[in-house]
């Protein structure tokens, strides 16, 4: 079997961080899948999928490494190119990756303890985002 099933959000951009990882879940009971393979998808590119534990703090800290690693107040090519201002978010994005796989087994997400999927959108104003989710497996 295989299911698809879009999430649709607003979000602020700057580096806002969403948990999906009820989202998925919801949708993972919703297909009756004992086991298989869900795929978390962000169409476009300046948003990227990852896992982490989602607290305060490491909200703060990815934040902030971004800012260190990949500043938003460079002369990015992109910017130049296009005149958006957001090459900063391209590559950001990119470093992160569009998509997440996670194994199901026993009807259940397999992830650690302290670990949940999320959603980062890296642009540099709010936007309306959709996340595609596609799981493949069976009852």
């Amino acid at each position: 079997m295989v299911f698809h099933k879009r999430l649709e959000f607003k979000t602020g951009g700057d580096a806002e961080i969403i948990d999906l990882t009820g989202d998925v879940s919801d949708i993972l009971r919703e297909t009756g899948l004992d086991s298989g393979l869900v795929n978390i998808f962000a169409p476009g590119s300046t948003a990227g999928i990852t896992t982490v534990e989602y607290e305060s703090g490491l909200v703060r800290d990815i934040r902030q490494l971004m800012d260190e690693l990949i500043p938003q107040n460079r002369d990015w090519a992109h910017n130049m190119t296009w005149g958006d201002g957001n090459g900063h978010s391209h590559l950001r994005a990119s470093l992160f990756g569009p998509s997440l796989s996670v194994p199901i087994i026993d009807g259940r997400l397999v992830l650690g303890t302290w670990q949940q999927i999320i959603f980062i959108d890296f642009d540099n104003r709010p936007r309306n985002r959709s996340v595609v989710v596609t799981l493949f497996g069976e009852e």
